[in-house]
């Protein structure tokens, strides 16, 4: 009995310890999935909390903070979807930063990649042959396809282009079906496009074509701590900066 307690003890030990309590977890864009996993490595390397990095659409993320899920920060990869968090107190406003920029393109597969000057009425169709389809985060709900839309709709593309979409659940799931040849083409952020070895970038949209594309982060209100407030504070730093602006992301 008195080994059992022993053993008993230790675990409680263990569970309550301030390193696993200081956990942190981050709700992040798919786009930042490679840059931002340098980061938490540059954030632990200086003695941080270890991160939990969990990576979605934006939409998708938001939601689930909503419905209870653990998170100490939100990365969104648009306004529409900090601001929707914002709206139902989910964040903690003071904490509320935009950090990074970014750009829309059209990417290829590299083996049939064709450069395109992409301008009002291009002939997107063409490139996509008879059957092909043009791979992009949803537009109902993805920020890379609501970006995608407006850019289309602008250049007097959408109504061709619609009925053509092979709409994904994120950027990196329409990136993939680019790389695999399951789409000739897609639309994706140009940080993506560049960590992704079999894809090149065929055309850059025109940024006049799209809202700016623009990364705000946060602090949860469930998840406000010291500590998260320290992480937040990293990401919005020098150190930071480097790593996603080696990644090809505006900073400021």
């Amino acid at each position: 009995m008195t080994r059992l307690l022993a053993v008993l003890a230790v675990l409680l030990t263990t569970l309550a310890s301030p390193a696993r309590a200081q956990e942190l977890t981050v709700f992040a864009a798919a786009s930042l999935t490679n840059a931002l996993k340098d980061v938490a490595a540059a954030w632990q390397a200086q003695g941080g909390a270890k991160l939990r990095l969990n990576f979605a659409a934006s939409s998708t993320l938001a939601r689930q903070i909503e419905q209870g899920a653990a998170a100490n920060l939100f990365a969104s990869a648009d306004l529409k979807w900090m601001d929707w968090a914002q709206q139902r107190k989910l964040i903690a406003d003071d904490t509320r930063r935009t950090l990074l920029g970014n750009r829309l393109v059209l990417v290829m597969p590299h083996d049939h990649l064709a450069h395109v000057m992409i301008t009002r009425g291009f002939d997107l169709a063409a490139l996509l042959g008879p059957n092909g389809r043009l791979a992009v985060g949803d537009p109902a709900n993805v920020p890379a396809g609501l970006y995608a839309r407006q850019a289309l709709t602008n250049l007097g593309l959408w109504q061709a282009m619609e009925p053509r979409l092979a709409r994904a659940e994120n950027v990196r799931a329409a990136l993939l079906l680019v790389e695999r040849g399951e789409a000739p083409a897609g639309v994706v952020y140009s940080t993506d496009a560049a960590v992704t070895p079999g894809v090149a970038i065929a055309g850059t949209f025109p940024e006049d074509s799209h809202d700016r594309i623009e990364y705000p982060f946060a602090v949860t209100r469930a998840g406000d701590t010291p500590e998260a407030r320290k992480l937040m504070g990293f990401l919005a730093g020098p150190a930071a900066a480097a790593i996603f602006a080696r990644y090809g992301f505006a900073t400021e």
